[in-house]
């Protein structure tokens, strides 16, 4: 009974509480609320936080979490992969996407690969964040490529076409050229075998401004081609006989290559035999011996030889060749001098171009043979020592001389060819070895010629009388214009002294004019011999007559006079009325004085007075 009244007791003290107004602190307590109340939650809505919680929240985020705000290139991992993108997760609030298109160079990426990645769009229409691997690939490359310039790092490359000059490869992603210069010590001639193929090169040069590259395969092993050269250098001897590889074939010469040095083999030291280019002797990449004739101080510059290593053919020829032996021959060599015959492999001798003909008059050999041409000569000289042979093809045939004067005995007519003119006549040919010469002064009777040249061409046919012969100084003197009648003989008596003959003015020239009085007869008119009776002078194309006044035959001179005629008219007329004069006074018996008058009338009229 007792615990009940004390149940109810305590009930009853809780009701009057629960009915009682409830009082809050700062209605309590107000000074201790206002001292003690939060402003900054009131103010931002939400508790504060601790500032060493807050440095631990922020280095949680910097740790886990990626700025998207930065342009930096930051590691992804692949979480996933479609027909199309690849799903990257780079610590951000979502996962980016990349297209497989920037991974064609990689075909066998995989989930869970670490990728190189650059925020591209930050949030896409579907609020995806979207990556590029091909941009952070070149930023990176870029930078790889400028470490690798600075440092000298080998890097390697993919060879992806051939380009003018050179090639184009893939560094890091980005495309170098690679001089064609560049990828060897030794020439490239086929630039097609390195496509495709993944070499070690060095970054020789950086254009920053056209982002530029050029890389070199040729730097890699210059070094340790330089040790051999320095090592092959110092054991050089003349002499020497090593092993090369024909490097480069030009037309005076083949380079060797000895392994890192480079030797020349002079196309006159290829072969004992005359060639004409070196590739009739070797080729690219042949491996052949040769012997070292000589280098400078230096070393850089080294002679090789390639004939001497094989006996010289002049020391095969053997004993029982002579003078005046004959040889057959191939032409090898022309010059206007003569032609050069291999009689045998190494062995030449040499056909002078007067040895090729009995003609006096010379040509050039390649008149009489060509190259390649077979032909028979007979030795003329021959020096085993100096190693030197003369031939003459001439001597094999008759020596045209020998019966010169039965054959052309002076004053007997031939024909011949025009071979060749001099300012004193024409050389003419009567047969092969048998030249002779007509002076200008007999190639026509008639015409003034100042140069043969305008009488005749090269190769006409004339018709010659010889006029001397020298046997001993294998001389023809010949002539043409005896070949027909000296007109001039037939012209003496037409034109003799005080013959006329009518002809108009041709040219007036100084000093008088000329006048044709046929296609031979040109005469010459004194300015004074033009006088008319009238006074006035003959003009160009007038016609009139003339009278011969100088005839010379040897010198083919005719002189003529217009002013002749008449006045010798008047002196025979003064000589008629001087006789009827005469007999006029004989019969009237006139004074003297009238008689003299008559005649000095006369006399002037015949004067022009």
């Amino acid at each position: 009974m007792a615990e009940k009244a004390k149940q109810a007791e305590v009930e009853a003290t809780e009701a009057k509480q629960a009915e009682a107004p409830v009082v809050s602190e700062a209605q309590a307590n107000p000074e201790k609320f206002l001292k003690e109340f939060n402003w900054h939650n009131y103010q931002e809505g939400i508790d504060e936080v601790e500032d060493s919680q807050l440095k631990e929240f922020e280095k949680l985020v910097a740790d886990n979490f990626v700025d998207t705000l930065d342009d930096e290139v930051v590691e992804g991992e692949v979480i996933h992969i479609t027909d199309r993108d690849a799903i990257i997760d780079i610590n951000a609030k979502s996962e980016g996407v990349i297209s497989l298109n920037e991974f064609r160079y990689n075909p066998n990426l995989k989930v869970g690969d670490k990728v190189e990645v650059l925020i591209d769009v930050r949030e896409d229409a579907t609020g995806q964040l979207v990556l590029s691997h091909r941009k952070a690939r070149v930023i990176k490359a870029w930078d790889r490529v400028n470490a690798a310039h600075d440092s000298g790092e080998i890097v390697n490359g993919f060879v992806k076409c051939r380009t003018k000059g050179g090639m184009i490869v893939d560094v890091f992603g980005i495309e170098a050229f690679l001089p064609g210069s560049q990828i060897d010590v030794k020439p490239i001639r086929d630039y097609d075998q390195y496509v495709n193929k993944t070499m070690e090169f060095k970054v020789v040069k950086i254009n920053h401004e056209f982002k530029n590259v050029v890389v070199s395969h040729k730097a890699l092993i210059e070094a340790d081609i330089e040790e051999q050269k320095k090592e092959i250098i110092g054991q050089l001897e003349k002499g020497q006989v090593l092993e090369g590889v024909v490097k480069n074939i030009t037309s005076y010469g083949v380079f060797i290559d000895l392994g890192g040095v480079d030797g020349l083999i002079h196309i006159t030291d290829l072969s004992w035999s005359r060639i004409n280019h070196p590739n009739e002797i070797v080729e690219l990449d042949q491996k052949l011996n040769v012997v070292i004739l000589d280098f400078d101080e230096n070393k850089s510059r080294i002679q090789l030889g390639l004939k001497q290593l094989s006996k010289h053919p002049w020391d095969a020829l053997g004993e029982d060749v002579k003078v005046g032996d004959k040889v057959k021959g191939k032409v090898v060599v022309i010059a206007d001098y003569g032609a050069f015959i291999e009689v045998a492999d190494g062995v030449e001798g040499l056909i002078h171009v007067s040895e090729m003909s009995w003609s006096t008059h010379l040509r050039s050999a390649q008149d009489f043979v060509s190259v390649g041409d077979e032909v028979e000569a007979q030795i003329l000289t021959l020096d085993r020592e100096e190693r030197k042979m003369s031939l003459g093809i001439k001597q094999l045939t008759p020596d045209p001389w020998t019966d010169i004067t039965t054959k052309y005995p002076v004053g007997s007519n031939h024909t011949g060819t025009v071979r060749n003119f001099t300012n004193f006549g024409v050389f003419v040919e009567l047969e092969e070895g048998i030249d002779g010469l007509i002076y200008i002064s007999d190639l026509s009777w008639t015409k003034k010629i100042k140069h043969p040249s305008e009488f005749c061409s090269v190769g006409d046919k004339l018709d010659v009388v010889v006029l001397e012969l020298d046997v001993e100084g294998r001389k023809l003197s010949l002539g043409h214009k005896q070949t027909t009648e000296n007109p001039w003989d037939k012209y003496e008596a037409e034109f003799a002294i005080d013959t006329v003959h009518k002809a108009e003015i041709s040219e007036i020239v100084d000093k008088g004019a000329t006048i044709e009085f046929n296609e031979d007869i040109v005469a010459f008119v004194p300015a004074r011999h033009l006088e008319k009776e009238d006074g006035k002078k003959l003009k160009k194309g007038e016609e009139a007559e003339f009278k011969i006044i100088e005839f010379n035959k040897e010198f083919k001179r005719v002189v003529a006079s217009h002013t002749a005629i008449f006045r010798e008219e008047e002196a025979a007329n003064v000589k008629a009325a001087a006789k009827k004069a005469q007999a006029a006074a004989a019969e009237a018996k006139p004074t003297l004085g009238d008689a003299n008058d008559a005649l000095q009338a006369l006399k002037d009229k015949m004067d022009g007075k």
